[in-house]
């Protein structure tokens, strides 16, 4: 899954690496390296400017509420459990495919956090034959410090209870697309602890390569199989892990700090 991630990377960066043709600096965020649901994030997307005449797609760094809440909701109050969409049924869930269709986007990262038990802890957690263990965080990264492009949608509602000229009468809103985790090993591996990406968690956000950014967020392209095809896992060996301070558990905590590789899990946390 993805449920927290770091996004240091400031808007001239993400419009050089993602060519964006436009976005408002008033809509710009600050390093944040502890994201979690329900903030405002940077998305990538492709969309005919508002009120222009042309009509063609620009690409855009737009800023969103991470927590889709589908169109048709009757409130936002079920945002924060859709964070994540899975990639196998993406296409037929009723929350997830009209976006899916037409409004999807890339959510850029630093990488993502995860937090891992041991195997043999896992089983005496499921048991109810020990408390439950404190838990080791792990930093996934790209390894060679690229952008960690994350698949993702966008989705707008509308607030009916509001009047249309009310800042927030419109909620623009993402969700990040997860996958099977690799199980083949990192592309560089911690010392000790996980060797693969499955070994941490078994599901991970989709990373989408270069290659298939424009397709990806081409509003034109509509076809469900055709879509689905760019939802093939990347080739293996692009990430590397490591283990992180347990500060990051707490989401008050915000800070570069979060992201120092530690030589060794913290004593009395597990892998």
């Amino acid at each position: 899954m993805c449920g927290r991630y770091a996004s240091s990377r400031g808007p001239e960066d993400l419009a050089a690496t993602f060519e964006i043709e436009k976005w408002e600096p008033e809509e710009t965020l600050a390093p944040d390296y502890n994201v979690a649901p329900t903030k405002e994030v940077h998305v990538v997307l492709d969309r005919p400017l508002k009120d222009a005449a042309d009509r063609r797609p620009v690409r855009q760094l737009r800023t969103l509420k991470w927590g889709l809440v589908p169109s048709w909701a009757k409130s936002p109050e079920g945002a924060a459990r859709m964070i994540n969409a899975r990639a196998e049924t993406v296409h037929e869930k009723p929350s997830y495919r009209r976006a899916f269709a037409a409004r999807r986007c890339l959510v850029p990262a630093d990488g993502y956090y995860e937090w891992v038990t041991g195997e043999q802890e896992r089983e005496l957690e499921v048991e109810g034959r020990r408390k439950r263990p404190r838990k080791q965080p792990y930093f996934v990264t790209p390894a060679d410090g690229s952008v960690l492009a994350m698949a993702g949608l966008y989705e707008f509602w509308r607030d009916r209870t509001l009047p249309d000229d009310h800042p927030q009468a419109w909620w623009a809103t993402c969700s990040v697309i997860t996958t099977e985790a690799e199980q083949t090993p990192l592309g560089v591996a911690p010392a000790e602890g996980p060797r693969s990406l499955a070994d941490i968690h078994p599901r991970m956000p989709l990373m989408l390569t270069p290659d298939r950014w424009d397709a990806w967020l081409d509003p034109a392209r509509t076809d469900p199989e055709e879509l689905r095809a760019l939802l093939a896992p990347p080739p293996p060996g692009l990430m590397r892990a490591y283990p992180v301070s347990t500060a990051v558990s707490n989401v008050r905590n915000n800070g570069p700090e979060l992201l120092k590789e530690l030589p060794a899990p913290e004593e009395g946390t597990l892998f």
